[in-house]
């Protein structure tokens, strides 16, 4: 008698009768380099950068190899297209489709989702277009050079609260998404650089002040901008949220997985793929075991209302801080470890300490904050950045790198203010020479 596995509709059908509440999903199988592809660009037909093509050797030499398999990628749409491995047997594709649930009621409801693009794939499409006639103009080595620079700081964008438009104030979007770029008013760069109120929303919105205020910048590479920065904003909700999403998707393929009529060898091979997928890390934090956990934690406490509340409200810090118990962090073997002279060594097994960490890595994604303070600094068109220090030290090799970056879209002198060590530090570059000034 041949196994009969449940469809996508009866598996999306079984989904919501759990209570989710999933966008319509499309299902496609693809071969491994398609899927790697994928993955490596985040978003299918994304603008094409050697740093894509880098990462995505890197993913499938580790799978040609044997040292990691993608089963599949997710994309936060309407509906949401997910692609499946074509070498995945018929169970490890429940297994996945119903991983995929999980992935996609969380995009639809999680408030950080709120207000990404449904149309995500046409949009980057057309962007990709877009860059390659600017290649066909200009030259594809001055595109990709430039795209080096805006690509160096892409997360270092503030993401659009529900009442402020996606594009900078007073600026509309185009009605229709392939208007040209020369439909866009552009009236800021023509105005001095200024200083940047504390409050505004360019203020912790790095690519969006560069993008209006350099004074440098022809429309093609302001244009690049805008389309780097709407792309990371789309992206910006998954970074917040890494823990939660794994986390749901993970405790959603163990629900539905339970209520299908398996039989016990498939029960056998599901369990395997669940503990590969939840198995602890020696050097980092699994986002499937940690968010796994707490959201079993949290059932098991506060009964299913209280996850799905959690679903809907919270991001990774404040699920770690709201959620996150003594017997997780024990049952998952937690601790703290850092430098003693030239050993690492365990710095802490205390549950709260652990927790404290991880809130720390967790602010603003562990991306640090950097705040636009001055567009004319010292009154020469200079910019003066801010480094908001919330814990963590910079590094600050790649500091200055970055930094070389960011003078190239500025076109003058930048400097950065920053703690190291508990003490102010300003680095500084003027296009031809670093420098650091302790304060």
């Amino acid at each position: 008698m041949n196994k009969r596995y449940p469809t996508d509709d009866e598996l999306w059908q079984l989904a919501k009768d759990w209570g989710l509440d999933p966008y319509p999903v499309v299902f496609e199988s693809v071969p491994a380099s398609v899927l790697y592809q994928y993955a490596a660009y985040l978003i299918p037909g994304r603008m094409s950068h050697w740093t894509y093509g880098k990462a995505y050797h890197a993913m499938k030499t580790r799978y040609d190899y044997g040292l990691n398999k993608l089963y599949e990628m997710v994309i936060n749409s309407n509906p949401a297209y997910a692609f499946l491995l074509d070498t995945n047997s018929e169970l490890e594709n429940t297994f996945v489709r119903c991983h995929v649930m999980g992935h996609v009621d969380f995009f639809r409801h999680n408030h950080l989702f709120q207000h990404t693009m449904p149309d995500v794939v046409d949009v980057v499409a057309q962007h990709a277009e877009r860059v390659r006639q600017y290649e066909f103009d200009v030259g594809r080595e001055t595109v990709e050079r430039f795209l080096d620079a805006v690509l160096a700081i892409e997360e270092h964008v503030s993401p659009p609260s529900p009442v402020t438009p996606a594009r900078a104030p007073g600026q509309a979007r185009p009605a229709s998404r392939t208007a040209s770029f020369a439909d866009w008013d552009w009236s800021p760069r023509d105005l001095p650089a200024r200083q940047v109120k504390p409050e505004t929303e360019e203020a912790d919105d790095l690519l969006l002040f560069l993008m209006t205020e350099s004074r440098q910048l022809e429309d093609w590479q302001r244009d690049i901008i805008g389309m780097v920065r709407d792309e990371m904003i789309y992206l910006w909700p998954q970074i917040r949220t890494k823990i939660m999403n794994e986390g749901w998707a993970s405790y959603w393929h163990v629900t539905l997985m339970r209520t299908l009529a398996l039989s016990d060898d498939d029960y056998v091979d599901f369990a395997r793929l669940h503990s590969q997928v939840t198995a602890p890390s020696p050097y980092q934090v699994n986002p499937y075991a940690l968010g796994y956990a707490i959201f079993s934690d949290l059932e098991r406490r506060e009964g299913r209302d209280a996850i799905f509340l959690a679903r809907t409200v919270d991001d990774d810090v404040s699920f770690v801080r709201n959620y996150l118990t003594e017997s997780v962090a024990r049952d998952l073997n937690f601790f703290v470890y850092g430098r003693d002279q030239d050993q690492i060594v365990v710095k802490s097994r205390q549950w709260e300490s652990v927790r404290h960490q991880l809130i720390n890595e967790l602010v603003h994604g562990g991306i640090p904050v950097i705040h636009v303070n001055d567009g004319d600094f010292n009154q020469r068109g200079e910019l003066y950045l801010i480094h908001r220090h919330e814990g963590l030290d910079l590094d600050i090799p790649y500091a200055e790198r970055t930094l070389h970056y960011v003078q190239q879209i500025w076109g003058r002198p930048v400097h950065l203010e920053t703690r190291l060590e508990g003490k102010r530090l300003v680095l500084s570059y003027d296009g031809k020479v670093d420098s650091k000034v302790a304060l």
